[in-house]
């Protein structure tokens, strides 16, 4: 099974970013990807932090959940829009979402980011509680392929990485993580975070980041990466616009697992 995760360096246009997401699925499509994942805030990254809050839609209806939709039924694609604005219980915060389109493009699945984000080193500030309100839930989904296997497909965003008791509650095949890593944490931390989930969880990885220098001056990390459950690096572009493929095949995720069935061996 093709997979393709989506790099993006987008600004705070709605539209262009939309634009600029549509080249890169179509891209990713004409390449043989069954499934593409978008990266967080592919549809905005604003000048400020409220500004989420003038693009949020209500589940289920708006102009970036229907351009998903459209997206996956003209492409014939599994899409995962990395994350899009849906409304929360109050006025001052929204759901940060990743929105699962399969080809036909139903919804079948929406995860609300569960950890928020706050970095503070006295040069960068970051609170992703102020406008972000969190989830509560892990969730999966089924993901029938043309090798004839079905995956269990595990979904998460950015921060979440750093919470591998999140990983573990999934039980997944298949990992996914789109984001917009700091260029400050992404440059210490992503890769590794990555293939240390990918092992302890004997499962794939596929990253879609946020990478290059975008109009709100704000730097992100991108590398985004394709990993296998040994922990080897298939795939990665280290920043701008791309779209980074890789093989996910059934017969290694069953092979490491029946060599190194360390997931049987939990005890605590």
């Amino acid at each position: 099974m093709q997979v393709a995760a989506l790099q993006m360096v987008s600004g705070t246009g709605v539209q262009a970013n939309l634009d600029a997401a549509r080249q890169l699925l179509a891209r990713a499509a004409a390449q043989g990807a069954e499934l593409a994942l978008l990266p967080e805030y592919f549809c905005q990254m604003g000048l400020k932090d409220a500004d989420k809050l003038t693009v949020q839609e209500v589940p289920g209806r708006g102009p970036i959940q229907d351009f998903l939709a459209q997206c996956a039924r003209e492409l014939k694609l599994w899409i995962v829009g990395g994350t899009v604005p849906l409304c929360a219980s109050d006025s001052r915060h929204v759901r940060n979402s990743a929105l699962v389109y399969a080809p036909s493009g139903q919804c079948v699945a929406r995860y609300d980011k569960i950890h928020l984000f706050r970095f503070d080193n006295g040069r960068e500030q970051y609170d992703e509680s102020r406008v972000i309100e969190r989830g509560a839930e892990p969730v999966t989904f089924d993901l029938p392929s043309i090798d004839g296997h079905r995956y269990r497909v595990g979904l998460s965003i950015c921060y979440d990485l750093r919470f591998p008791e999140l990983y573990r509650a999934m039980k997944a095949d298949l990992l996914l993580v789109p984001s917009a890593f700091t260029w400050t944490t992404g440059q210490a931390h992503w890769e590794v975070l990555l293939r240390a989930r990918a092992i302890e969880n004997l499962a794939y990885v596929v990253a879609a980041a946020q990478g290059g220098t975008h109009e709100n001056a704000r730097r992100t990390w991108g590398q985004s990466l394709i990993i296998d459950p040994w922990g080897q690096v298939l795939a990665q572009r280290p920043e701008g616009p791309a779209v980074v493929m890789a093989e996910v095949l059934g017969e290694r995720l069953q092979a490491v697992r029946l060599q190194l069935p360390a997931l049987n061996h939990r005890v605590l």
